[in-house]
């Protein structure tokens, strides 16, 4: 993330949203004495005044967890600081839901299926679409951190690196600064696949990084502060032979190291072989914290094994911060709540 002159001094007068402070313990069940769901001195920071927040549910048997202070007025005129969300002391629990955030009728389901809510909530935007200001406050309202995973379909990620989109991107980062809520953004994610238009083979690495740096600075020079930046590859697992490394922008563009990588029947069995070869290759270039920005198992006889591997794998893995389940059909069945044993697990 690049760096701002007197940060430090606004993040001690600037507080964070509560919901997000209290990150999901991934092991047991959170009642009211769980850490996992307290008010932590290093990103205790009540929501803006008239913002709603949700505590989140319990695990199922669970009780409730207790209310959180009140929120207070913030000073005016302070830009959003980020910086407390981007190393939580627990990890994010995400999903990607159908019809969020334009609809968030998906989400009391979801939670009350697996028994937690979700702190983190993905959408898909279309690059030339406008910013859904009114839709990233209802994430937030719910308690969550809006996380835009950003598409450039219509446009080549060279056109975009030469500026000719930066009306557009100045017109985003302009609102998103206006909104002054924390907000995670990925550019063209899986970018070192063949699957999407802006894939490597449509575009070079030096037409991504170019892209990214530039849309990134214009976020800059908007003062949009409040976003956590989120580098996306694929797991290199179907592209072995594509170096990540002329992907990266760098680490002062770069705030999360994000994987998609999903369990299918057919690819590796093992969190860490699913994960490992990404982690260690991004590892010699990068030391930014990892995040699973999609993910979720294939149904079948090894889903549970699946989910059972996922919730160890980032156990284990302290620079994980969280990750997100991709629950939606496309192209396959993904919803946890389809299949009772994966309920379960």
């Amino acid at each position: 993330m690049t760096a701002h002159p007197g940060r430090a001094g606004r993040l001690r007068r600037r507080l964070a949203l509560p919901l997000l402070t209290a990150t999901l313990l991934l092991t047991a069940a959170c009642g009211p004495e769980d850490p996992g769901f307290a008010l932590q001195e290093d990103l205790a920071q009540p929501a803006p005044t008239g913002t709603a927040v949700a505590t989140g549910a319990g695990a199922a048997g669970a009780a409730a967890a207790s209310a959180p202070a009140q929120p207070k007025a913030l000073p005016t005129g302070v830009p959003y600081d980020v910086t407390p969300l981007l190393k939580p002391s627990h990890k994010y629990l995400g999903a990607a839901l159908p019809g969020v955030p334009a609809s968030m009728d998906a989400l009391s389901a979801y939670s009350a299926a697996i028994g937690k809510q979700p702190n983190v909530l993905e959408f898909y935007s279309h690059w030339k679409g406008g910013f859904d200001t009114a839709g990233v406050r209802r994430i937030y309202d719910a308690g969550a951190l809006p996380y835009m995973a950003w598409e450039p379909y219509d446009h080549s990620l060279a056109s975009i690196a030469a500026g000719d989109t930066d009306d557009y991107v100045k017109g985003i980062a302009q609102a998103v600064a206006k909104l002054d809520l924390p907000i995670a953004v990925s550019i063209a994610h899986e970018m070192n696949g063949d699957w999407y238009p802006w894939g490597r083979q449509a575009a070079s690495p030096q037409d991504f990084v170019g892209a990214w740096r530039r849309v990134h600075d214009i976020f800059d020079k908007a003062g949009a502060t409040n976003v956590i930046w989120v580098w996306s590859p694929n797991i290199t697992d179907p592209a072995p032979n594509t170096r990540l490394a002329p992907y990266y922008p760098g680490d002062t563009y770069v705030d999360w190291a994000g994987m998609t990588g999903y369990f299918t029947r057919s690819g590796p069995k093992t969190f860490d072989t699913l994960y490992g070869p990404t982690m260690t290759e991004i590892r010699t270039f990068s030391k930014k914290p990892f995040f699973i920005s999609e993910t979720a198992s294939e149904q079948g006889k090894r889903q549970r094994a699946d989910i059972d591997q996922l919730f160890s794998g980032l156990e284990a893995h302290d620079d994980i911060v969280g990750f997100v389940w991709f629950n939606i059909v496309k192209r396959a069945d993904w919803r946890v709540e389809a299949v009772p044993d994966t309920l379960a697990a």
